[in-house]
């Protein structure tokens, strides 16, 4: 049974507690927050019976583990996954892995010889995203032309008072934090890389971006057009990869396949998965990691050109 610690007890904290308990493989043993009421609530409600610890230092130093789950703010992560891998434990970090692009090439560059480094983007173990992905890299619908993105939910009325409408813990507001796991499917999707974005943005009554609006272009020429409203009235997010042969998409969590002006369900279907899982698969059987580190740089990559497009009103290159 793998021994887990888990840092940071917020919203998200509850899932990874929830998918590690389904899987039966780990046991959470040890929790860590500056809110002695957010470990309390965990270990009551899920009957943890998990040490606590109020700063990741106190316990990755005191608590008996096989690996972390961080689930704290952007900024802290680089520090945290640091200080994990030096006590030579594996890390499932929540998205976005770091808070600038040096840092993320510096946890990429260490992974090459650390302990395994694992990003928590859901979407890779995803049966919908993965079928589709399994149809993209096969070549049978021909090369990638253009994609559309639409992504929506009632995230600005959450989001008063955290550290997400906040600008320096949640750099991008919507687009940097929800909208993260959207701009990861177009690298894990396609293979393809960011070249050049155009992009607006807007606060909408908040401290961080509520609303974007984006095109641009991917490696080989491919058109991009994606649209970001965290201030939308229902949860909706909408794929259409235009192949050369065919329109294939992902449409409230259904595939679909469109040719000859005809649309149908996508079968077979992948099986379905999560990161916790995954994660312990990697740790257990040897499993590829599917979210390495160096899956966050595009990302990065991609999020910066667009605020920074935002900004000046003009085209930005990408690295």
């Amino acid at each position: 049974m793998l021994k887990i610690g888990l840092v940071g007890c917020g919203q998200i904290a509850r899932l990874h507690v929830q998918r590690t308990l389904a899987d039966g493989r780990a046991k959470i043993v040890a929790l860590c927050d500056p809110l002695p009421e957010a470990m309390a609530r965990l270990n009551t409600e899920f009957d943890l019976a998990a040490a606590t610890y109020e700063a990741p230092q106190a316990l990755l130093r005191h608590a008996e583990l096989d690996a972390v789950i961080l689930c704290t703010p952007t900024q802290q992560h680089f520090e945290q996954v640091q200080l994990a891998q030096a006590r030579g434990l594996a890390v499932l970090c929540e998205k976005p892995l770091a808070d600038s692009r040096e840092r993320i090439v510096q946890l990429v560059s260490h992974c090459q010889t650390g302990p395994l480094l694992s990003v928590a983007y859901q979407r890779r173990y995803s049966s919908p995203f993965r079928t589709l992905r399994r149809e993209i890299q096969s070549g049978r619908w021909g090369a990638v032309k253009s994609i559309t993105l639409t992504s929506m939910e009632r995230w600005q009325p959450t989001i008063g008072g955290t550290w997400r409408d906040d600008p320096s813990f949640n750099p991008g507001g919507f687009l940097g934090d929800a909208g993260s796991h959207k701009i990861d499917m177009l690298f894990y999707l396609t293979g393809l890389e960011p070249q050049e974005v155009f992009a607006y943005s807007e606060t909408r009554g908040s401290h961080v971006e509520i609303a974007s609006t984006v095109v641009g272009r991917l490696s080989g020429g491919v058109a991009l057009s994606m649209t970001f409203l965290g201030d939308a009235q229902h949860f909706r997010e909408d794929y259409h990869i235009h192949c050369a042969e065919a329109d294939l998409l992902i449409r409230d969590q259904t595939v679909w396949i469109a040719r000859n002006n005809m649309v149908k369900p996508l079968l077979p279907l992948e099986p379905d998965g999560d990161p916790n899982a995954a994660f312990h698969d990697m740790l257990l059987l040897g499993s590829e990691n599917t979210a390495p580190a160096a899956c966050a740089l595009p990302v990065w990559d991609l999020t910066q050109g667009i605020l920074k497009s935002a900004r000046t009103r003009s085209v930005v290159n990408l690295p």
